[in-house]
């Protein structure tokens, strides 16, 4: 089994490497690349050797069981154990099964959801990273993806003197003019 530490110290470091992510009306297939290209920087700027749709120590589902499935980035760090990271826009029962077998044999297994939706956390050791987004349907009826940063509001400005009571201000003009 892996340090839990570990596995949260990842997590967190990498939401906060994707929390920048900024797009805009982008399909399903761009939003997960965009992710895992993300990702794949991430793991590179930490000085990890990253290795694109690695080999799982889960195989395929028949009729291709004779073949193993595949984790979207994998991080070889030296003296930790192996970082793997699977993204999904959906809450697939396999993809827990997959991370689930990864950890038991040893590496820190990160899960990247995003959507517009909720995410269920998974089960233990499995870290989840979220990546909320908004979707609209496009003109021609695909679905599309953004993700804005927050609005950063200035605060408001005070008066420099004193404030004084008086009568309120008049919300109509009393002239009765329009």
């Amino acid at each position: 089994m892996t340090d839990p530490d570990d596995g949260a110290r990842l997590a967190a470091s990498m939401a906060g490497r994707l929390a920048c992510l900024t797009f805009v009306d982008r399909t399903t297939e761009q939003v997960t690349e965009l992710l895992i290209d993300a990702i794949a920087d991430w793991g590179t700027a930490q000085g990890w050797r990253v290795y694109r749709r690695a080999a799982s120590v889960v195989p395929l589902p028949p009729p291709m069981s004779g073949q193993q499935s595949v984790i979207d980035i994998a991080c070889a760090r030296p003296a930790a154990p192996p970082v793997v990271i699977e993204v999904d826009h959906t809450d697939r029962r396999r993809t827990v099964e997959k991370l689930l077998a990864e950890a038991d044999a040893g590496r820190v297994p990160i899960w990247v959801r995003w959507g517009s939706r909720g995410f269920v956390e998974p089960p233990e050791p499995v870290r989840m990273v979220t990546v909320p987004v908004t979707a609209r349907r496009g003109e021609a009826g695909a679905r599309l993806h953004s993700r804005q940063p927050a609005r950063q509001l200035p605060p408001p400005e005070h008066r420099a003197g004193p404030v004084t009571a008086g009568p309120p201000d008049s919300l109509f003009d009393s002239t009765g003019g329009s």
